[in-house]
């Protein structure tokens, strides 16, 4: 492993200044006007999808190739518009649709290809390649100067839920080449550098969790779960939500098949899964223990193909980017180093910082996300129990009047039980964030900071918030205390 080449940024389209973002902004329209017919759509999405007329729409649409997309760029945009106009169609009526039509389906099918992700509205099509700079000057991490291209809804919330995460991938972009340059320190045995390098880590988590935080100033809770959430959607596990079969995307073949996808989810961001290999975190499959020897690795510390939800994410990334990380987990070895050098004080206390700080990073976008999709879950069913309840009082005992409200279609409607709440992907989610906190602290080499670190958290918010079974917004997963919180870092 040691005599493995460090990978190279710029070979896998990744940024020493912007990281997984792209180098320059997005691009905001496709200049050839064989394309303006997406372009007009796209425009005024907010408003076919308020009238109800976007599946028309849609349908009318002749069916364009891919072929005209020139640069990075516009086969960037054409995802980004191809994601949020499939979605549209899907989730933009009462009835989600189960069929997406030729005239999407088969440039999304083609420039999904091209640029080696899912025909999903994914990380990158949501957030990676959805951004643009108000003043082209000022740097990516300021969330001030940042704004959407597109949105479902038209709503600030909508857009401020979106660039968080812009800010945090920019804000993190830094790492990756200290880091690298970190892997080639051990390996000359330079203990000191080792330790700079670590500290500018913990430090940079720190501003991270900060950032995260910054959630709650212009995203609503409830706007959130009740008009972003049910566009996020994929078609995995969302047969509760209208889609038992998933979508069939019409290529003109006629030998099409239902297909099952993750809907958008910020464990595809590849920015936080390189911090984990960086650091030797090792992740098991969803409920499974941790053992002294775990088989998620070989002998030669390569991860295995056992199934789990982070390897399976990775799917869900631009190819570049994955295949970075697969480059990157032949090559880590700060863990390692760490353990052979346990006796350095200032070393082991770095390494454990950067645990500490992860793991923090966690346990704050867990709280969050029991706050966005928890409690306004928990309040809608409520809300539907006391109308329901009212109604049955004012009319009497023989009546056969359905006193059930009128609901909303798909993720948007109020569950009929605790166990039908269901999100936008499909893995069990809440589970997944609470092992993954914990398996965050796993590795950590000082005695107290290992007592620290492998504690079993923390409650969440202080509530009781009951089970509730959930699809979270990349899967399912309980809201009871012995599971925890959830999210998807």
């Amino acid at each position: 492993m040691v005599n493995l080449p460090i990978p190279i940024l710029e070979d896998y389209s990744i940024s020493a200044t912007t990281g997984f973002l792209p180098d320059l902004p997005p691009s905001t329209i496709l200049q050839n006007p064989y394309y303006a017919p997406w372009e007009a759509i796209i425009s005024n999405l907010q408003a076919l999808i308020l009238s109800k007329k976007i599946r028309h729409v849609i349908d009318k649409l002749p069916i364009l190739s891919s072929t005209y997309l020139e640069s990075e760029a516009d086969w960037r945009r054409a995802y980004v518009i191809l994601s949020f106009l499939s979605h549209s169609y899907i989730w933009g009526d009462k009835v989600p649709s189960e069929v997406l039509p030729s005239s999407i389906s088969i440039p999304y099918l083609s420039v999904s290809a091209r640029l080696e992700v899912p025909p999903v509205a994914s990380y990158a099509a949501l957030c990676l390649w959805n951004f643009k700079p108000i003043f082209a000057d000022d740097p990516f991490d300021c969330l001030d100067n940042l704004a959407t291209l597109h949105t479902f809804t038209g709503a600030l919330d909508e857009s401020w839920f979106y660039l968080v995460s812009v800010a945090i991938e920019a804000r993190g972009a830094a790492v990756l080449p200290l880091m690298l340059e970190a892997i080639q320190n051990a390996r000359n045995d330079d203990l000191d550098l080792v330790v700079s390098n670590l500290q500018f880590f913990a430090e940079r988590l720190g501003e991270l969790s900060s950032m995260l935080g910054r959630m709650y100033e212009n995203c609503d809770p409830h706007i959130f779960y009740s008009r972003i959430r049910p566009y996020l959607a994929g078609s995995k596990n969302m047969a509760e939500a209208g889609l038992p079969r998933g979508v069939k995307y019409l290529d003109g073949t006629g030998n099409e098949t239902f297909r099952h996808y993750s809907g958008g989810s910020n464990a595809q961001s590849s920015l936080i899964q390189a911090f984990d290999i960086l650091l030797g975190v090792e992740h098991r499959p969803t409920g499974e223990k941790g053992r002294e020897t775990s088989d998620d690795r070989t002998s030669s510390g390569k991860e295995s193909k056992t199934h789990n939800f982070i390897l399976e994410m990775r799917n869900y990334m631009p190819g570049p980017h994955r295949r970075f990380l697969e480059h990157l987990v032949q090559v880590s070895n700060i863990r390692s180093y760490v353990e052979s050098h346990s006796a350095s004080g200032a070393l082991t206390v770095a390494y454990d910082a950067c645990l500490h700080m992860l793991r923090s990073f966690r346990d704050k976008h867990i709280q969050i996300v029991s706050r966005y999709i928890v409690l306004p879950a928990k309040e809608q069913r409520v809300m539907i129990g006391d109308r329901i309840i009212s109604k049955q009082k004012q009319l009497p005992l023989s009546s056969s009047i359905n006193v059930y409200p009128a609901q909303p279609g798909g993720l948007a409607r109020a569950p009929k039980s605790q166990s039908d709440l269901r999100g936008t992907g499909g893995t069990a989610l809440i589970p997944f964030l609470k092992q993954a906190r914990d398996e965050t602290g796993e590795p950590s080499i000082g005695a107290w900071a290992r007592r620290l670190l492998t504690s079993s958290g923390i409650a969440p918010l202080g509530r009781d918030v009951g089970s509730v079974r959930i699809q979270g917004l990349a899967g399912q997963w309980l809201d009871s205390e012995d599971v925890g919180g959830i999210c998807h870092w």
